[in-house]
């Protein structure tokens, strides 16, 4: 287990900021953090990796206490957070340079070219980063993150900013990522970015953790499944489809709920490959978006 954190309790003065904080992440996955601002996902983050001390409660990361072993955690692990610090007159290359030595290690051009052909900007190593965009910012962020090779990454809104298609290009890296075994610990606010990603979900509500487990065990428990409206060309070959259980028809229009087992994307993929003549989708409401409305409701935005 990567990240292991039960009954975290943390105070800042007086004021009481975290009260029951738990959740696991394992080597392979993406797990997503969510949470209202104010809820208490950074210093929960603060504290999982050692910058402040905890009232009680139990963490492990990477099997260490981060209180004992905060050096030999940081050197396996990579952070993203939201404000990134940047110079501008420096190049990428020169600035994933400047944070290795920083770190400690001695990585080659080609091996920091390898950083940036990872999150698509080896063909700007050489340009200043003043001039990037914050879609560009936002790539280098994410390889400064990936100076270490991290067995963990804690990445916090890392598509913020980007378009979809650099927002599908981060997500693809992130998958890839967590195919080679590495654990991501994402923080966003993008719902979709979650769906798409993420199998396991924490929320965090007033610095309690107050929903944990699979995004399909959570919707389908508290009785939430996607429902959508699809426009169809023509009626479908079969409606048995156990990705879908269609609710009612109106003309030319299915309502259906989806099975939380599957992303949208894939579950559209597997209806048009059985004749299911897609034109329009429309969402009605349900899944993880209205869990997290629901749990989250009178919270601060």
């Amino acid at each position: 287990m990567l990240v292991e954190i039960d009954g975290l309790r943390l105070s800042i003065g007086a004021t009481p900021i975290l009260h029951d904080v738990h959740l696991a992440l394992s080597a392979g996955e993406i797990f997503g953090l969510l949470g209202p601002n104010g809820a208490g996902k950074s210093t929960t983050i603060a504290t999982a990796i050692g910058l402040l001390k905890p009232d009680a409660g139990h963490i492990r990361m990477l099997g260490k206490d981060p209180q004992v072993f905060a050096n030999e955690i940081h050197r396996h692990l990579g952070v993203l957070p939201e404000q990134n610090g940047f110079y501008g007159w420096m190049s990428a290359e020169d600035y994933l340079a400047f944070f290795a030595a920083m770190n400690g290690l001695s990585l080659s051009r080609n091996e920091i070219r390898k950083r940036l052909d990872t999150v698509g900007l080896h063909t700007r190593a050489r340009q200043p980063i003043g001039t990037y965009s914050h879609g560009m910012r936002q790539r280098l962020g994410l390889a400064r993150a990936l100076i270490a090779n991290p067995d963990l990454l804690i990445l916090d809104e890392p598509t913020n900013g980007l378009d979809p298609r650099g927002r599908r290009e981060v997500h693809d890296i992130l998958l890839e990522l967590a195919g080679k075994g590495v654990g991501i610990l994402l923080c966003t606010h993008l719902l979709d970015d979650v769906e798409r990603l993420c199998q396991r979900v924490g929320i965090i509500v007033g610095g309690r953790t107050v929903a944990e487990g699979t995004i399909a065990g959570l919707v389908r428990s508290e009785h939430r499944l996607a429902r959508f409206r699809l426009k169809l060309a023509s009626d479908p070959t079969q409606t048995d489809e156990a990705n879908v259980t269609v609710v009612a028809r109106e003309g030319e229009w299915w309502v259906v709920d989806l099975n939380p087992a599957l992303t949208p994307d894939k579950a559209w993929s597997e209806l048009l490959s059985h004749g299911w003549a897609i034109t329009e989708i429309r969402r009605e409401g349900g899944g993880l978006e209205d869990l997290y409305l629901t749990l989250t409701e009178g919270s601060a935005a």
